[in-house]
């Protein structure tokens, strides 16, 4: 599955084309590298999506066919790392 829809399925990031945003931007690594939206995922991957103000590390634990249902997410991805930070301690 690609990247983008992945992001999307399971609810990572709302809305495919700001998958593609954050991609373009280069703020969405996978197993340590720079991706594109269209990245092919499988199973094992690591998932780094980075920002000013949040960062969010995952495994992927399995690829979904389909849609899936908001309580399935959890059983996709295993979060390794997650932080955010304020906009106050950015200054």
């Amino acid at each position: 599955m690609r990247l983008d829809k992945f992001l999307k399925v399971t609810r990572v990031i709302k809305r495919r084309s700001v998958a593609k945003d954050a991609c373009d931007a280069g703020v969405i690594r996978v197993n340590g590298l720079k991706a594109k939206a269209s990245k092919k995922l499988k199973e094992g991957d690591i998932v780094e999506i980075e920002t000013p103000v949040y960062y969010l590390k995952f495994e992927v634990l399995k690829i979904p066919h389909g849609n899936v249902r908001k309580g399935e997410t959890v059983n996709l991805v295993r979060i390794i790392e997650e932080k955010r930070r304020k906009w106050e301690d950015l200054e």
